[in-house]
């Protein structure tokens, strides 16, 4: 008797299990971390659906993309949430997307139309540095410096990727150039973002690829006023981060569910104090202190992704050929 109530127990338990639908959202490592926006997300949507929200990190941003080729419509993903502009053209190329549905008062600097996939938030790149040094207000003042950088593989990362077409929109044809002036201060390469800057704050490289609003979570997590982000001359060029579903989703409606929730002040919330990202929706309570001490660009830099997907093997042959000499 013991046995069947036990074996009984199993299966009651397994069946609730197997009623709870699942949701797995592809994204890049830093957004599951434990100090990312992944932790947070998870149990605000899973409040809400009845559901198994499951993130799986896929290394940095432009990997993803790469992983969803890899898979084709094999993949396990529902939703694919980490891209940007500069690789929305491709990704639609592969044919795996649905459209979505999603509706919202965006607060993005740029005007958004795409039915394919939808922002969550924003932000600028930027080199940071320590405070108690003389940073370059433009390319050509870094090249001239002995300044060592630590910046990301376009191949595989989005700020890598984002740097490329900072260069190419503000040089254009004089972008080879600029990137042979910069080869020597290129310290290293790495991966992903988290590798590039770890180096940075371990005093290896004098400043790093990354974003505008990377001293905000010095400033605020830490109450550390020593970062700071460079302003260039040039102007600095956009990232907006989106999220789309994959057309053979076995859960599209909780897909469309998740999407809607995304754009919602529950996730929005999120973003700035642990993605430390503008988002695309401002929250209801606003940006938190000390997001108003961070550098404004003069002039904002923004491809667009049909022009990107053009520049980047010419941009991207550009840095290679300069990284090589």
């Amino acid at each position: 008797m013991k046995y069947l109530i036990t074996t009984a127990a199993v299966l009651c338990a397994t069946a609730a299990w197997a009623e709870t639908p699942v949701l797995k959202v592809y994204t890049y490592d830093s957004f599951v971390s434990d100090w990312g926006p992944g932790p947070a997300v998870e149990a605000a949507f899973e409040e809400t659906c009845g559901c198994d929200l499951q993130f799986v990190g896929a290394g940095d941003g432009a990997a993803l993309l790469a992983r969803l080729k890899l898979e084709g419509a094999r993949s396990d993903a529902d939703i694919v949430l980490g891209l940007d502009t500069n690789l929305v053209a491709a990704a639609k190329e592969t044919g795996l997307f649905a459209a979505h549905s999603v509706r919202a008062d965006y607060t993005l600097p740029v005007s958004w139309s795409d039915d394919t996939f939808a922002p969550y938030d924003w932000g600028y790149f930027a080199f940071v540095h320590n405070t108690d040094m003389t940073a370059p207000t433009n390319f050509s003042a870094l090249a001239d410096s002995d300044l060592k950088i630590a910046i990301q593989d376009p191949r595989s990362s989005t700020p890598g990727l984002g740097l490329l077409m900072w260069v190419k929109a503000a040089y254009g044809d004089e972008a080879n150039a600029i990137w042979s002036g910069l080869s020597d201060n290129v310290l290293t390469v790495t991966k992903g973002w988290s590798e590039s800057y770890g180096l940075f704050l371990d005093g290896e490289v004098d400043m790093v690829l990354s974003y505008t609003t990377s001293p905000a979570y010095h400033l605020i997590a830490e109450e550390d006023a020593s970062k700071a982000a460079a302003l260039f001359d040039e102007g600095h060029y956009m990232q907006v981060e989106v999220a789309g579903k994959l057309a053979a989703s076995d859960q599209p409606e909780l897909a469309d569910a998740f999407l809607s929730f995304m754009v919602s002040d529950a996730f929005q919330s999120i973003i700035p104090t642990t993605n430390w990202m503008y988002p695309a929706v401002t929250p209801t309570a606003g940006l938190p202190d000390g997001f108003e001490t961070l550098i404004t660009p003069a002039s904002s830099l923004l491809l667009s992704p049909e022009d990107a997907a053009a520049a980047r093997d010419g941009a991207l042959a550009e840095w290679r050929n300069a990284l090589a000499q």
